[in-house]
């Protein structure tokens, strides 16, 4: 995934930056198909598709843990939809406010387990992810303007099972509500005639513990975790 991103990345910058920075006949597009400069607009709307993928970070109350007792991450692709808010702040400084559905699953494997039903637990989730970004762009280079973001964000997760009674001994992984988190990322704006095309990608980096603990102290499930939180990359193509 992060190959096929940064593939894209290089074809739309070469072609981008031969076209306006090397030719001597430069057309400044203003993304709004003759209506205005977009960048001129106080606010401006869109909406945003993209790709993640999400791990867990452990901790572990026993810090002498080996491979045979640590949990083991299988990481899937997943998949993001949303909208995009815009507010101008002055030149170089945009607020963003980008709420969407995110979609991703976990497998977290046991191997201190022996049975089958025991090792393996399924973590799908499917978030409702809201961050609130400030935006650092650089000056525009004709129709291109790269930037770096960052800010924080809050997830509702409705595959959570918080509240399930069940837990490991049924079978039932179970992770809290809501996650708060901090993010990093970059991307380049590129603008075209009719809208503002940015792809960009994220890091995001959970600041609260998600693990709702077995009711057993001594769960072989959760009983020798001290911490779990999520960790994930996004990738965005953003249509403004």
């Amino acid at each position: 995934m992060k190959k096929l991103f940064f593939l894209l990345l290089v074809v739309l910058f070469s072609q981008n930056t031969h076209a306006q920075l090397f030719n001597k006949e430069r057309i400044a597009n203003d993304a709004s198909g003759g209506k205005g400069d977009i960048d001129n607009q106080f606010l401006t709307w869109g909406y945003f598709l993209g790709f993640n993928n999400y791990d867990f970070k452990f901790e572990y109350i026993d810090q002498d843990t080996d491979q045979t007792t640590e949990v083991l991450v299988e990481r899937e692709a997943g998949f993001n939809v949303g909208l995009v808010g815009d507010m101008k702040i002055n030149k170089y400084i945009n607020l963003r406010l980008e709420p969407g559905l995110y979609y991703t699953s976990r497998n977290l494997r046991f191997p201190n387990l022996e049975e089958e039903k025991d090792f393996l637990r399924e973590v799908k989730s499917t978030y409702i992810h809201v961050p609130l970004l400030v935006k650092f762009s650089t000056k525009r280079l004709n129709n291109i303007k790269p930037f770096i973001v960052g800010g924080i964000s809050t997830s509702l997760n409705l595959s959570s099972n918080q509240d399930n009674p069940e837990d490991n001994e049924q079978g039932r992984f179970r992770t809290t509500k809501y996650t708060h988190y901090y993010e990093v990322g970059f991307g380049i704006d590129f603008y075209l005639f009719y809208f503002k095309f940015t792809p960009s990608i994220r890091g995001v980096f959970a600041i609260n513990d998600e693990l709702v603990r077995d009711d057993d102290p001594n769960s072989p499930w959760t009983g020798n975790i001290s911490s779990m939180t999520s960790r994930g990359v996004f990738i965005n193509f953003t249509f403004q």
